[in-house]
């Protein structure tokens, strides 16, 4: 019996040594910023601050140790995930850019999240914030969710956690296609801002088309001379509001908008003959479907369940 139980014993042990072992082999990470920087994470973080408060919600969702993020305009997180970020207890930091060196200081974070581009971008106080603890710079901008989200899940030693985040939601989405009823002819998705201003529609290679052709939709392509930008149309063409009358598609999605927020389309004159507006078949995206991550992400794709099951879809 002595014998035998010297032995678990035995076996118990160098399973548990073996787990430091392994850890130890992985670090440092080597993380490679879109500029072609490379930035050596020493080992996994304990303290991460993420100054980029659209990249917080991913580092959310694969459970990564945030103790600190940046705001959105409103001074606010992110309304997906707002809940999640309170019961973790995450410092509000500054709103969108203004980035505050001290309060970085008194976070004492062992790595610093950077997005490349976007309003929330700290790229320029990046050599400031290294001298404070390793910082990545990640660009969300021309990578979808997923990838963003296996990025993050390398630096910070959370790739199981991804990859389980990523095939979860793609598990999902088939079920959901299967589930529901997915209205005849074209589709699109319009961030709404009426007469004087851009109404910038989706494009299907972008993510919010992609996340809509994966349950099924077929997605009318806006003509890319339709944008006014000075750079090229990627996930959004920045349409002028003329150009909103033209769109086929029977049944459009408003960006950043609920059911309850359809009205004004739908009682705009000068729209008064796209093929949605006179089918009635113009519903709101979500209130948070401006920015896609795990949690805006999931909030769509059960919203369309809602809208679109086999029972209710309209005839």
């Amino acid at each position: 019996m002595n014998r035998r139980l010297a032995q678990l014993l035995l076996i118990k042990l160098l399973c548990l040594a073996a787990l430091p072992v392994a850890a130890a082999a992985s670090w440092p990470v080597v993380h490679r910023n879109p500029d072609g920087s490379q930035v050596s994470i020493p080992a996994p973080p304990k303290r991460i601050l993420s100054a980029s408060v659209t990249l917080t919600g991913s580092l959310l969702a694969i459970d990564a140790p945030v103790v600190a993020s940046s705001l959105n305009g409103n001074r606010r997180f992110f309304d997906q995930w707002a809940q999640v970020a309170e019961a973790r207890k995450v410092r509000r930091l500054w709103a969108l850019n203004a980035v505050d060196l001290e309060a970085v200081y008194l976070a004492k974070p062992d790595l610093i999240v950077v997005s490349a581009s976007g309003a929330d971008s700290a790229l320029e106080s990046v050599r400031e914030l290294s001298q404070i603890a390793p910082t990545i710079v990640v660009d969300y901008a021309t990578n979808n969710w997923q990838e963003t989200t296996r990025q993050l899940g390398r630096a910070t030693g959370l790739s199981d956690r991804a990859e389980q985040r990523v095939a979860e939601f793609a598990e999902k989405t088939r079920s959901v296609a299967q589930a529901i009823r997915v209205p005849e002819g074209l589709t699109a998705i319009v961030s709404y801002n009426g007469p004087g201003m851009i109404n910038p529609v989706a494009m299907p290679k972008g993510s919010h088309g992609l996340l809509l052709a994966a349950l099924g939709f077929r997605m009318e392509s806006p003509d890319p001379h339709w944008h006014s930008g000075l750079d090229s149309p990627d996930d959004f063409v920045k349409a002028q509001y003329e150009h909103l009358s033209t769109l086929k598609a029977r049944t459009v999605f408003l960006l950043r908008q609920d059911e309850n927020d359809v009205d004004a389309l739908l009682r705009d004159r000068v729209l008064a003959r796209m093929p949605a507006v006179q089918a009635r078949q113009v519903y709101g995206l979500g209130r948070n479907s401006f920015r896609i991550d795990y949690y805006s992400a999931n909030e769509i794709v059960d919203a369309i369940r809602r809208r679109f099951a086999k029972a209710t879809v309209p005839q």
